[in-house]
């Protein structure tokens, strides 16, 4: 797991083409898994589904996950273990697992992540009866991935509104993790500067607008649940601390979880199944 979260210094020769939407499943589908579907029209827009049998429209729940990497690197393969966990505790749950263009590509710098999230989740939205799913929508992501899940919950709340987030370290405040690196550590800054393609003061408004934080409303939010390690050397356990002061500030239901001894994703068994276990009970409780 711990390749999951690593940040990636060095650039990635990334091959861009252009391929057809895929096809949808039929109505009729009883149980589908299928892998690197199109949800648009650039070869890195890829999705994996795993939908459960006896599903509806209005009963089957969704999760969305979004994987980390820096934003310039990682796959969504990377989140199978993740997949294999959440088929077994939530069996009648539809899961998609997306792919997005990687800031690696100096053309891809953001808000391409950003708007790559977007399209997959309206995507999907847009095909629910497709695909025989509900509108209830749980985005999951881990580091780079938390954060475009905590800025496509929080910012876009139409066509459709996100029912909670799972969010495993996600940064917050990209302005914050430019100023203030874990550490002092000049090269998570640099790293920042690279896929924004600016540094705070040159731009400012595109960091304000990348940053999850700034959109946490009352009418905006969703419950949210903050998974952090107390010795992450990435991201900074007050950009989750940053994002459940305004929950609470909000009254929107959320949950800060923290592990003392825990890195930045390269947590032991016990810590995910634990993680994992709390993830469960935090959305059996919020997402009826």
């Amino acid at each position: 797991m711990k390749q999951l979260f690593l940040l990636s210094f060095t650039a990635i020769v990334f091959f861009s083409c252009k391929k057809e939407q895929g096809p949808l499943p039929p109505a009729n589908i009883t149980d589908s898994t299928r892998l690197n579907e199109s949800y648009g029209s650039d070869a890195a827009q890829k999705m994996d589904f795993y939908l459960p049998a006896n599903r509806s429209t209005t009963a089957t729940k969704v999760f969305i996950l979004i994987h980390g990497g820096a934003w310039s690197g990682g796959d969504k393969n990377d989140f199978k273990p993740f997949i294999d966990t959440l088929k077994h505790r939530f069996p009648d749950f539809a899961i998609f697992n997306i792919n997005y263009r990687l800031a690696a590509n100096p053309y891809n710098l953001f808000p391409t992540q950003e708007m790559d999230v977007k399209a997959a989740v309206e995507y999907i939205y847009n095909h629910r009866t497709n695909f025989l799913i509900s509108d209830k929508f749980i985005l999951l992501g881990a580091s780079a991935g938390a954060h475009l899940a905590m800025l496509q919950a929080y910012k876009y709340n139409s066509p459709v509104k996100a029912r909670a987030v799972v969010d495993f370290f996600g940064p917050s405040d990209m302005t914050e993790m430019y100023n203030n690196p874990v550490g002092g550590n000049i090269l998570l800054s640099l790293l920042v500067a690279q896929v924004v393609g600016y540094i705070p003061t040159q731009n400012p408004t595109i960091y304000n607008n990348s940053s999850p934080v700034n959109f946490i409303t009352a009418s905006t939010a969703m419950p949210t649940i903050m998974l952090h390690g107390g010795n992450d050397p990435l991201v900074n356990p007050s950009q989750s601390i940053a994002v459940q002061n305004k929950l609470n500030a909000a009254n929107i239901p959320n949950q800060y979880v923290f592990y003392p001894s825990g890195g930045h994703g390269d947590w032991d068994a016990p810590t995910y199944a634990d993680a994992f276990s709390k993830i469960q009970a935090f959305i059996n409780t919020n997402v009826p």
